[in-house]
């Protein structure tokens, strides 16, 4: 007698999330064509001596080669060996095709070969969708505010979610407000052409003149400040990272009440020291700074500067006088103190509704977002119109 188990669960892409497992309990009798199915898999068992890993009707048999393929459907992903349809899973809540950046093999598997071809992303569904993620014509006039967000090459889906969520206030769609992706280049060629057909298809990245390393980054800042005072001016200029969810509707908001000369907005950090521990991310020798504290300086995850402040760092580098100190946060705070030095005003503005280490409620800025967590707090602000975390 066999037994069979049929797992009674909604298709996907009416497809079945489970082949039918077939397990034999119990064989009553002598006849072969009642025992069919069932003998052949006992032969297979014993030919293999052990060695299959026998489930049911599944196309894997230990030791034996095998060619499986994962692709992608509209309601969620399907696995098929060696041509057969094996199992469906549905997509995560939230998740969507484009944001998978990796699949990951283990197992008892020796891997001869992969090949990765046609993975989803959004304008292989609709390419209507695609212009609205492209950014907007540049207006003639000058804009309000110039986002600069620090990206690398392999974090295109960082980059999407941030196209897919905050980019999409009708300020940034408008082009009262800009924003580009500043990203060096990555060692491996091939990233570099997968981020340049990005930026050809999007519009939206501006590419470093040299290999994206931490100590670098420095250099990002000054081109985000030349870029907005000479490619697209703009009477404010914004710092971000690509895992910074940005509510630009209160960045405008709380701008407009501020004072437009020698700003530096965002959450400050007064009388800080430099970390002198060598295994430190931000360890700063007494060579580099000798002083026993910082000038004032705003959190690199989100900061707003003015436009004259820009125009100051961007002189500073084109008369190579501007110390490219290697925290990009604190070298803006000591570029801001140098003009302050020169007899301009400064205005130093705190806000502490920029999260750098996380969100919290009614936050401005929320750091260290990933994808699925940007989606979620924009689904929150469109549903609900209150500013909420997701976690």
């Amino acid at each position: 007698m066999i037994k069979q188990k049929f797992i009674l669960i909604s298709p996907v892409d009416a497809l079945v999330r489970c082949n039918q497992q077939v397990s034999v309990n119990n064989i009553q009798g002598s006849s072969n064509t009642t025992q069919n199915v069932s003998a052949n898999q006992l032969e297979d068992e014993k030919r293999l001596k052990g060695r299959a890993h026998f489930s049911g009707s599944t196309a894997i048999v230990e030791g034996e080669p095998f060619t499986a393929t994962l692709w992608a459907g509209a309601e969620g992903f399907h696995l098929t060996v060696n041509g057969r349809h094996e199992t469906s899973f549905a997509y995560r809540e939230r998740l969507e095709p484009w944001s998978v950046a990796e699949v990951k093999v283990s197992g008892d598997l020796e891997l001869l070969s992969i090949l990765a071809n046609g993975l989803p992303v959004s304008e292989d569904v609709d390419m209507a969708s695609v212009e609205l993620l492209k950014a907007p014509p540049v207006p003639k006039k000058r804009i309000f505010l110039l986002v600069g967000v620090f990206s690398t090459g392999n974090n295109f889906k960082r980059r999407m979610a941030l196209r897919r969520t905050w980019m999409q206030y009708e300020s940034v769609r408008s082009g009262e407000v800009a924003v580009r992706f500043f990203t060096g280049l990555h060692k491996n060629e091939q990233v570099n052409m997968e981020l340049w057909r990005e930026a050809q298809l999007y519009g939206d990245i501006q590419f470093m003149p040299f290999v994206d390393y931490y100590t670098l980054i420095t250099l990002k800042t000054v081109a985000i400040c030349m870029f907005g005072t000479k490619i697209m001016p703009a009477k404010y200029i914004m710092k971000t990272d690509d895992d910074a969810f940005v509510r630009i509707d209160e960045v405008i908001s709380s701008l407009k009440k501020a004072n437009p000369h020698g700003l530096l907005y965002g959450l400050m950090s007064f009388q800080s020291s430099p970390h002198r521990d060598k295994d430190s991310k931000w360890f700063i020798s007494p060579k580099e700074w000798p002083l026993e504290t910082y000038p004032p300086w705003a959190h690199g995850p989100g900061y707003i500067i003015s436009r004259d402040v820009a125009k100051f760092v961007v002189q500073g580098h084109q008369e190579r006088t501007l110390q490219l100190f290697r925290l990009e946060d604190v070298a803006m705070g000591i570029w801001i103190q140098r003009y302050k030095d020169s007899g301009q005003q400064v205005n130093y503005a705190n806000d502490e509704r920029f999260y750098n280490e996380g969100c919290d409620s009614d936050y401005i800025l929320a750091h260290y977002q990933s994808p699925r967590l940007m989606m979620c707090l924009w689904e929150k602000l469109q549903k609900e119109s209150q500013a909420v975390c997701c976690e």
